[in-house]
């Protein structure tokens, strides 16, 4: 497969290695590198992930985003030595670990490929990502409470939603993980691939998806985050209001145009 390596992001960045992948370069790939601390999410290494996720979003040639980490560790955690010392006044008023929402807020979709550890806010950080592929070693957690605090960035609302309450409660309780297996059995994970070929099935993925419409991916992915925040009617209307405005689009016309013409639809995302 093609890669295209940005040298004018990748000079800013110490804690990321940010690329274009798939033959047409249309998948953007950030990984996170950070080897000796397994990808420990320090406040540094989120900030870069955030701008380089500002980079891709205003990339028109960019359709979808790829983030992994090592084969050994997507990320092992949040930068506990970061935290230690911190106190509440510190994390209130500073509105602690508010930029990592940054990922779920992107408009493009975003696809976590998960080799090893996913712990903590490494869990938090893949499920903040629209779909997540995991290698058949990765292990996914919460172990916050074994540090004598919870989840802080999402970990107690996403994991709930996507595995349901009883795993979720048991999972943040214990500190206990689960396994890939267990993983793609509870709905975390939508696919499970060897180590090996994990980054490259995930690109694959961002390929399929980047051949679509830009403009009406997006629109499919705000209808289906709107499932975990509205009630069925109201996301139902949003829906709705989502599918008749495709049809103010060049591309759903060109799409149901090159359907009848039994040809491949050449989108413009416009």
């Amino acid at each position: 497969q093609s890669l295209v390596t940005l040298p004018f992001l990748c000079g800013q960045y110490e804690y990321i290695l940010v690329e274009k992948r798939g033959e047409n370069s249309n998948v953007g790939f950030i990984q996170l590198n950070r080897p000796k601390a397994l990808n420990a999410l320090c406040d540094g290494l989120m900030r870069e992930v955030g701008q380089a996720l500002d980079a891709f979003e205003v990339d028109s040639g960019v359709g979808a985003i790829v983030i992994t980490g090592s084969d050994r560790a997507f990320a092992a955690g949040a930068d506990i030595k970061e935290m230690q010392n911190r106190t509440f006044q510190e994390c209130y008023g500073g509105n602690f670990l508010a930029h990592w929402n940054r990922v779920s807020t992107v408009k493009k979709p975003v696809i976590a490929a998960v080799n090893g550890f996913a712990l903590g806010g490494g869990c938090e950080l893949a499920m903040m990502c629209d779909i997540i592929y995991a290698g058949e070693k990765a292990q996914f957690g919460q172990p916050e409470i074994l540090l004598g605090t919870i989840p802080g960035a999402g970990g107690t609302q996403r994991l709930t939603r996507a595995v349901g309450k009883s795993l979720a409660m048991e999972m943040v309780l214990t500190g206990d993980r689960i396994n890939a297996q267990e993983a793609k059995q509870s709905g975390l994970v939508s696919k499970i691939c060897p180590v090996d070929q994990l980054v490259t099935e995930a690109v694959k993925c961002g390929e399929k998806i980047a051949s679509n419409s830009k403009l009406v991916s997006a629109m499919a992915k705000e209808a289906v985050n709107a499932a975990y925040e509205l009630t069925l009617a109201e996301g139902n209307r949003l829906e709705k209001r989502l599918f008749h405005a495709t049809f103010a689009t060049d591309d759903r016309k060109e799409g149901m145009t090159a359907f009848v013409e039994k040809r491949k639809a050449s989108f413009q995302d416009k």
